[in-house]
């Protein structure tokens, strides 16, 4: 009988706590500087490949991300790669968090990464309809260009904004060593 590719968080947390498996993070560094479950390996989606020799194939894998798109994406890629039980935990950290479930959280040094990624399209869409209403209508494209990037992220799961900002000097996740247990 085959098992299922996605595992609901309380069977992770009983697996986790017995030692039998390996979590790896799939999630950019900034993300997982700011909030991890404990234990895991951080081994972002755009490395996986090139470091897929660091993961145990003894021993049972599970993947996460933020809500699971590249869970999804990480377990087709090791499951390539020759890796067989692998699963992805369903829903990520956010169904982990949501099910009270205790995460590592760096000290806040600045917005979350969706925060500003949201900050960012939102005074786009605003500056450019406000442009494209007093200034010139081809200004409506820079809302445009927003919309088309957001349709992007919503139906692939892979937000270029966001890469981009995770690589920006003020989320060098380098510099948020100190994680402390909460729960958000």
């Amino acid at each position: 009988m085959k098992t299922s590719p996605c595992m609901p968080t309380a069977d992770l947390q009983r697996l986790a706590a017995e030692g039998c498996c390996q979590i790896i993070d799939v999630r950019e560094p900034v993300e997982f500087a700011e909030e991890h479950i404990s234990g895991t390996k951080l081994i972002p989606l755009g490395e996986l490949q090139r470091r897929s020799s660091e993961i145990d194939k003894t021993k049972p894998i599970v993947v996460m991300c933020r809500a699971g798109t590249r869970g999804q994406q990480a377990l087709n890629k090791l499951q390539a790669q020759g890796f067989s039980d692998v699963r992805n935990l369903e829903g990520g950290i956010l169904a982990w968090k949501a099910a009270g479930l205790p995460v590592e959280c760096a000290p806040r040094r600045g917005l979350p990464l969706m925060q500003q990624v949201q900050l960012i399209i939102g005074l786009g869409v605003l500056t450019g309809s406000i442009l494209a209403l007093t200034v010139n209508p081809l200004f409506a494209l820079l809302p445009a260009f927003f919309g088309a990037g957001l349709t992007l992220a919503g139906s692939t799961g892979w937000c270029g904004l966001a890469i981009l900002l995770a690589k920006m000097p003020w989320n060098n996740a380098s510099c948020a060593t100190n994680t402390t247990s909460c729960c958000r």
